[in-house]
């Protein structure tokens, strides 16, 4: 994050010997590593709770799309079904019906394509 060298290090602990004075030094730089690490902590516990969320987010995003597209689907296969329903049932097994006559025209079109 800050690019802190060696000399720099130097003066800031020169700096901080001239303030506290060498008894209250020790506890100081205790004190300030515990501020310091009690920072880190809570800026990494915000950067997990953030990135839960995205996560979090996008599954919702995922589960949503698949939600429609499977909407999608189930609406078309009910289409599918209900026009078969609608088609005209014969009882009589001699008669065929207009599947089987369709078929049966599709089957001899292409036998007498495959005898020419």
């Amino acid at each position: 994050m800050f690019d802190l060298g060696f000399w720099e290090l130097c003066l800031i602990a020169v700096v901080a010997l001239l303030v506290f004075g060498p008894e209250k030094l020790p506890g100081a730089a205790r004190t300030a590593g515990l501020w310091i690490g009690r920072a880190r902590r809570f800026v990494g516990s915000i950067k997990q709770d953030i990135d839960k969320e995205l996560h979090l987010q996008e599954m919702q995003d995922a589960i949503k799309n698949n939600d429609q597209t499977g909407l999608h689907q189930f609406i078309e296969e009910t289409k599918t079904g209900l026009s078969e329903l609608n088609k005209p049932i014969s009882l009589d097994p001699t008669k065929p019906t207009e599947d089987d006559k369709s078929a049966s025209s599709e089957t001899n079109s292409s036998h007498k394509s495959e005898t020419s």
